[in-house]
């Protein structure tokens, strides 16, 4: 199949117009320019990206994730596809050690039969005090002997587990679970910025939805955030939904971690495609008001009902930058970015990747998804 658009991003670089060939479910060749030969499938003005990879979310289409079936499942996934999600990593909240297990076995089945990509252990080995969406009182130091049933359990689907570092033996996990080849993430965190430049180097390599459920910043205390920003080994994910982030701390990011550092993520819980109404985030009732989860009773933010699809337009619209060096940026942030970080065999388009791609309007909303060379929007 030969592809043809008036801009193709590959991640690399910007081709304008351009074209894409593929052979079944990989990409063959790409190019600048009109192709040699006629295109299959003359995309007109389109702009074509790469599949977006998102390494953080709880569900959608009303499943979540810590309980639903392989059918429910499959449902969400669906409607992030549609939105140009090719990628997929099911993140789970603080569990029970038996229920934790339980969970994973679900999850570790779906990513054998496709469904998903991988698996985020988001706790239980977090701070209590930065709880968020996560029900404290499950919370609890990591234990060697867990983490290995947890690895044997997950049978290599883990990719991503999340740790504060303050916790007792923190140090010691995190070397566990990367000697095990899953990424170590920091975050929900109260820690200090030494304790935390202690997990970075204990092997610690991303940071999760950086400024939320984490320590703040002080002028004495520079705390988590800073120590993630500054070491070149982090990558760091931002919810860029419109509601975690004022865009300035997107802009401010980008311009301090580089774009290269930066991972684009929607941390979606099971409303997201839903009405209004109560849900649920792990054992937790999720209230979604004008399209806002919070904690039920509180005004703790829960996630978010975005898509991909959404992030990266606020990424573009809100970067400051000329608009072909803000969509080169956020085609690494989607795509590039979070599928390097987690190992992930993205690697935007290119001969031999992948044949993953979005379909984009003037506007950027999504108008065609091509997963594995079959169209599925």
């Amino acid at each position: 199949m030969l592809l043809t658009a008036g801009t193709v991003l590959t991640g690399r670089e910007l081709l304008r117009p351009g074209w894409i060939e593929i052979a079944g479910e990989t990409v063959t060749a790409v190019g600048a320019g009109l192709p040699a030969t006629v295109a299959d499938c003359d995309l007109g003005a389109a702009t074509v990206v790469p599949g977006f990879v998102d390494t953080h979310l709880h569900g959608g289409a009303g499943a979540n994730f810590s309980t639903a079936t392989q059918a429910e499942t499959a449902t969400a996934v669906a409607l992030h596809r549609r939105h140009g999600t090719t990628t997929l990593v099911a993140s789970l909240v603080t569990a029970g050690p038996d229920e934790l297990l339980c969970q994973v076995t679900s999850l570790a089945a779906d990513v054998r039969a496709g469904l998903i990509d991988g698996i985020h252990l988001e706790g239980p080995w977090l701070s209590a005090k930065r709880c968020g969406a996560h029900e404290p009182s499950l919370m609890r130091d990591p234990d060697a002997a867990e983490i290995d049933r947890v690895l044997e359990t997950g049978a290599g689907a883990l990719r991503m587990v999340t740790i504060a570092p303050e916790r007792d033996g923190a140090l010691a996990a995190i070397a566990q679970f990367v000697d095990a080849g899953v990424v170590v993430a920091v975050g929900h965190t109260e820690a200090t910025y030494e304790q935390t430049r202690a997990a970075i180097a204990a092997g610690a390599t991303v940071a999760t939805h950086l400024f939320n459920a984490m320590r703040p910043i002080d002028r004495r205390e520079p705390g988590p955030a800073i120590a993630l920003l500054e070491d070149d080994r982090v990558t760091v994910e931002l919810i860029t939904d419109g509601v975690h982030l004022d865009p300035a701390i997107y802009r401010h990011v980008t311009r301090s971690a580089g774009e290269d550092r930066v991972s684009l993520i929607t941390d979606a819980m099971a409303a997201t495609g839903m009405d209004d109404g109560i849900y649920h985030l792990g054992p937790l009732p999720i209230e979604v008001v004008s399209g806002v989860a919070r904690v039920g009773g509180t005004d703790t933010i829960a996630g978010s009902t975005a898509t991909m699809d959404e992030v990266f337009r606020f990424a573009v619209t809100h970067s400051g930058l000329p608009r072909d060096d803000a969509l080169m940026a956020a085609v690494r942030q989607s795509s590039v970015n979070p599928a390097r970080a987690l190992g992930l065999p993205c690697q935007g388009l290119a001969p031999g990747a992948a044949a993953d791609l979005v379909v984009l309007d003037s506007e950027l909303a999504v108008t065609g998804v091509l997963r594995r060379g079959a169209w599925v929007r």
